[in-house]
C-alpha cells in the first residue's frame, strides 16, 4: 500500500481498488452534468431578468416571458439535486451486497438520466424559441445577452451529458445481470 503525505495530511489511495473501471467512468460523467445545471441556473439568475427605465417591474429577457426563465431555473436547480443525489449513489454503489438492489438502482439511474436528457431538451428548445423572438426594443443595451446565450448553449450541452448518464448506466445494468446470470448458473464459483 502506498500512502502520500503532504505535511500533515495522508492520503491513502487504498479505497479507489475498490471501484470498477465502469463506475469510474459513470462517476466522472457526473460532474459534466453538475456544472452545466450550474451555468444554466445562474446565468438566469444573475442576468436573466431585466429592469426598464420605464418599468418599475422586472421582466424576463426571453420575451418577456417569465415562464421561460421560471422554466430554466427549476430544471436547473433540480437537475443538481438530482446529481448529487446519483453522485452519493455511485459513491455507495459498490457497498451495496444485492445483486437485485444494484439492479434497481441502476434502472432508477437509467430512466432518472433518460428523463433529465428530456426535460434538457424542452428547455433547449424552449429557450431557444423564446430568445428568437424577443424583441430588440425590450433590451436595447443589450444587457444580459450573453447570460441568455450562454443558458441557451448549456441546455443544449445537458441534453448529452445526460444521455451519456444513462448509455453508461445501461452499460453498468448489462454487467450486473451478467453477473447475477452467472451466479446463478456456477453457484460454487460466485464471488461474494
Amino acid at each position: 500500500m502506498l500512502t502520500l503525505e503532504f505535511g500533515i495530511l495522508e492520503f491513502d489511495p487504498s479505497w479507489i481498488g475498490s471501484w470498477t473501471q465502469r463506475s469510474w467512468v459513470s462517476w466522472r460523467s457526473r460532474p459534466g452534468c453538475e456544472l452545466f445545471s450550474i451555468v444554466v441556473f445562474g446565468s438566469i439568475v444573475n442576468e436573466g431578468y431585466l429592469n426598464s427605465a420605464s418599468e418599475g417591474e422586472e421582466f424576463c429577457i426571453y420575451n418577456r416571458n417569465p415562464n421561460a426563465c421560471s422554466y430554466g431555473v427549476a430544471v436547473g436547480v433540480l437537475a443538481f439535486l438530482t446529481c448529487l443525489l446519483y453522485l452519493a449513489l455511485d459513491v455507495y454503489f459498490p457497498q451495496i451486497s444485492s445483486v437485485k438492489d444494484r439492479k434497481k438502482a441502476v434502472l432508477s439511474d437509467i430512466g432518472v438520466s433518460a428523463f433529465w436528457a428530456f426535460l434538457w431538451f424542452v428547455g433547449f428548445c424552449y429557450l431557444a424559441n423564446q430568445w428568437q423572438v424577443s424583441k430588440p426594443k425590450d433590451n436595447p443595451l443589450n444587457e444580459g445577452t450573453d447570460a441568455a446565450r450562454a443558458a441557451i448553449a448549456f441546455s443544449f450541452f445537458s441534453i448529452f451529458t445526460w444521455s451519456l448518464t444513462a448509455a453508461l448506466a445501461v452499460r453498468r445494468f448489462k454487467d450486473l445481470s451478467f453477473q447475477e446470470e452467472y451466479s446463478t448458473l456456477f453457484p460454487a464459483l460466485a464471488q461474494p
